[in-house]
């Protein structure tokens, strides 16, 4: 049984990743092919991947979450919007010096003004005047990952979003998809690789730290996933041809993988809180395509799970030695289920 501890790691902080590559293929890839390493260029994913294998992209696009603002009383706030309930209602996190309360009115960006509603867990409900999509697009600011050091520029909202982006809904990028250009997926589709997606709009818990070393204790985020029949089949047809189902990201593994509680994959939409942990068994991802995670993440313990507690371990010494770079903007790995 692991707890908390067992996933902490020591990294430089130089090696914490705080701006993109010119090109998003030109990141490095780490290959963990059993206990062997393997360093090499992200590009060269196409020479690990046979025709029928099937890629699995999450289509979310990240909103521009973040908004500065003035309460009635002249206080300023800070809003993160973290879900899109309908068209002119969100969940939002709120930092202000005193906590709004329930019909107050706060102005964001300098350009409308919002109603505060009932508090739901950790967030608030906020109405806005008009469409969300409209006025989240129009005057919301990019959210980055606390770990990056400046606020989003033009290049960043180039770049923190993939290349395949359709759904908005997400407030953090499914950042392997972000190694991916339409250069590199000509060539993935060339060779007769496969993609299907799926949509799962990351949220701002992505980033919380596991605070109980008791693994059990943890209250895992909840995110929204929706998988289509069309995903399904081709996750079917490439179990049956016996080739690959590969996950881009951790967050299009998580979709599958709640989609797939049955035994059998399933299309639909949902929540989900699934907790992966050293131990679970993989029900549909063969093989993962991911970026470095933070110490002590859920999303480190996920990885430590489909390929080994110990193949990640070594896995992360090698790539400190190896001076990769970390995290969101970082370089990629390329791992497979532990058999």
């Amino acid at each position: 049984m692991y707890s908390l501890s067992d996933f902490d790691f020591d990294l430089p902080p130089e090696l914490i990743a705080q701006t993109p590559l010119a090109e998003r293929s030109a990141s490095r890839l780490l290959h963990v092919d059993g206990e062997q390493q393997h360093d090499r260029a992200f590009a060269e994913i196409v020479d690990l991947l046979q025709a029928g294998d099937l890629l699995v992209f999450n289509d979310t696009r990240v909103l521009k979450a973040r908004f500065f603002g003035v309460k009635e009383t002249g206080g300023k706030v800070e809003v993160m919007v973290e879900r899109v309930i309908d068209a002119r209602n969100v969940h939002a996190q709120i930092r202000a010096s005193k906590s709004p309360t329930a019909g107050m009115k706060i102005r964001l960006a300098d350009a409308f003004d919002v109603v505060v509603g009932q508090r739901a867990g950790e967030f608030y409900e906020l109405q806005f005047p008009d469409d969300v999509f409209e006025l989240i697009e129009a005057h919301g600011r990019l959210p980055l990952p606390p770990y990056i050091e400046h606020d989003a520029d033009a290049f960043d909202e180039t770049r923190y979003q993939t290349v395949y982006a359709k759904n908005p809904g997400a407030v953090a990028a499914p950042t392997a998809g972000l190694h991916f250009d339409d250069a590199l997926l000509a060539k993935l589709k060339a060779k007769g690789v496969r993609f299907a997606y799926v949509t799962l709009h990351v949220g701002a818990g992505t980033f919380q730290p596991v605070r109980s070393e008791n693994l059990a204790e943890h209250n895992m985020h909840s995110e929204w996933y929706t998988i289509a029949q069309e995903t399904v089949d081709a996750v079917q047809a490439a179990q049956a041809a016996g080739r690959d189902v590969i996950a881009v990201g951790t967050t299009s593994l998580r979709a599958l993988e709640s989609a797939s509680q049955s035994g059998v994959l399933q299309a639909g939409s949902a929540d989900t809180r699934l907790f992966i942990t050293p131990g679970y068994t993989f029900k549909t991802v063969s093989r993962l395509i991911t970026n470095f995670h933070l110490p002590k993440s859920t999303l480190l313990m996920l990885v430590s799970a489909l390929a080994g507690y110990d193949t990640i371990r070594a896995a992360y010494a090698h790539a400190i030695a190896q001076r990769y770079r970390f995290f969101s903007y970082g370089d990629a790995m390329f791992l497979t289920t532990k058999r």
